[in-house]
């Protein structure tokens, strides 16, 4: 008689320690607040945050570095940062690269110059052994238009990292990127390899409004229509409710649709809530990251 329950319990323990499909790193975006008051944490000190919080992978901002490449440059920041990573026995994952142009400008000197400003980052994914560089793919315009100009700038980007062996991914981030059509469309026109995308559980806003969004995409039809692409992921989590559960994303549903595109890389925990500390809600996103992945079939 007492053999169902032994399978039970046998089960319950071979589910608890299921390791999760992927792996998990963390987006310093989660970490911007105390980042820009300097007193609370320096961007240097990335690192060994993220290692004390316990991941093994790290994905940076480019933004977060604007004060040390005035001091330091390049060469020297991207030096000390991967001495660190090292010291801290954590992994580069990729940069989020934002403020450098927009790749899908209709002014082709316009369009030039943002292609130009990004291939530094490139060169700084590759030296802090990266696997790639996250950009935005903005430009103004119609549907169309805008399409057709993201296709030259990706193509034109990609063809310089491919020489460096670094990925260039489009999140969903606003516009006609939070479209997850648009954006699949624009990676099956640009067709190469080493061009991809970076699917957000959030940013689905197309048209902002002061108070809030007045066009969202479904998110969830928005991943799945973006995983194909996908080189990384970001968990973007804001609040949670009592159960620990993010309070406008269903981790589960989200997961699934990871998994069923047989994605196994990193996912990055983008918390951007303003209930939790950033700490406590970064800690709160990453066990429940682990908690929903055990609920995935």
């Amino acid at each position: 008689k007492s053999t169902p329950k032994t399978d039970e319990t046998a089960e319950t323990i071979s589910t608890e320690e299921k390791a999760p499909f992927f792996k998990i790193s963390l987006a310093q975006w989660s970490l911007h607040k105390a980042i820009r008051n300097k007193k609370t944490l320096d961007p240097m000190d990335f690192a060994e945050k993220a290692k004390e919080l316990g991941f093994e992978g790290i994905e940076y901002v480019s933004g977060l570095y604007s004060e040390e490449l005035k001091t330091m440059g390049m060469a020297a920041l991207q030096d000390s940062l991967k001495a660190k990573s090292a010291a801290h026995g954590v992994k580069n994952i990729l940069i989020m690269v934002d403020g450098e142009g927009n790749l899908s400008s209709t002014d082709e000197k316009e369009r030039n110059q943002a292609i130009d400003n990004h291939k530094k980052w490139v060169d700084a994914a590759k030296a802090l052994g990266c696997h790639s560089i996250r950009v935005n793919a903005h430009g103004k315009g119609t549907y169309d238009e805008v399409m057709a100009q993201a296709v030259t700038g990706l193509t034109k980007l990609s063809e310089y990292a491919k020489t460096k062996g670094i990925n260039v991914l489009v999140e969903n981030h606003g516009g006609y990127t939070s479209n997850g059509q648009w954006l699949a469309t624009v990676m099956a026109k640009v067709n190469m390899p080493n061009c991809g995308t970076l699917p957000d559980f959030g940013n689905f806003c197309i048209k902002r409004k002061k108070d809030g969004c007045e066009d969202e995409y479904d998110k969830y039809k928005g991943v799945k229509e973006l995983m194909p692409y996908a080189k990384a992921v970001s968990a973007k989590s804001y609040n949670f409710d009592d159960a620990g559960n993010d309070t406008t994303i269903d981790y589960k549903k989200m997961l699934q649709i990871v998994k069923n595109a047989g994605y196994t890389g990193y996912i990055g925990v983008e918390y951007e809530g303003n209930i939790l500390s950033e700490e406590e809600g970064i800690k709160a996103t990453k066990k429940l990251l682990v908690k929903a992945s055990k609920k995935v079939k």
